[in-house]
């Protein structure tokens, strides 16, 4: 019986050539799945069987701690480089631009509920 190893649900291209060369380079049988043309189906990598799971499911684990690993430096690499910034950083880099957006948000929001707000003010 078929075994889902791998959803494709919001994975990127790269990671999805990843998991698939690594599944190839340890001859492991997989086929996949797409959404389908109306992407309401399970797109995924599947095994045809259970006879490799648990060998697929090691190496899938080994390779995305090892991406999480890899990711989790290049992120603390840009901090330290102050490249990837934080909301607070933003705000004093540009502070004028900041303050607007707020305004602009506080504004979009005051618009929507107002019907609402204006509703239970006149009853």
């Amino acid at each position: 019986m078929p075994v889902l190893l791998f959803k494709l649900n919001g994975v990127s291209d790269e990671e999805a050539d990843d998991v698939r060369s690594l599944l190839d380079q340890h001859n492991i049988d997989f086929y996949e799945t797409t959404a389908g043309r109306w992407g309401v189906s399970m797109p995924g990598i599947w095994l045809p069987d259970n006879s490799q799971y648990t060998e697929a499911a090691e190496l899938l684990d080994n390779y995305q701690a090892k991406r999480e690993e890899r990711f989790a430096q290049d992120h603390q690499q840009l901090m330290n480089q102050s490249i990837a910034s934080s909301l607070w950083a933003n705000f004093w880099r540009k502070p004028v631009k900041f303050l607007l957006a707020i305004v602009a948000v506080v504004f979009v929001l005051g618009l929507t509920f107002y019907p609402f707000i204006d509703l239970f003010v006149n009853e």
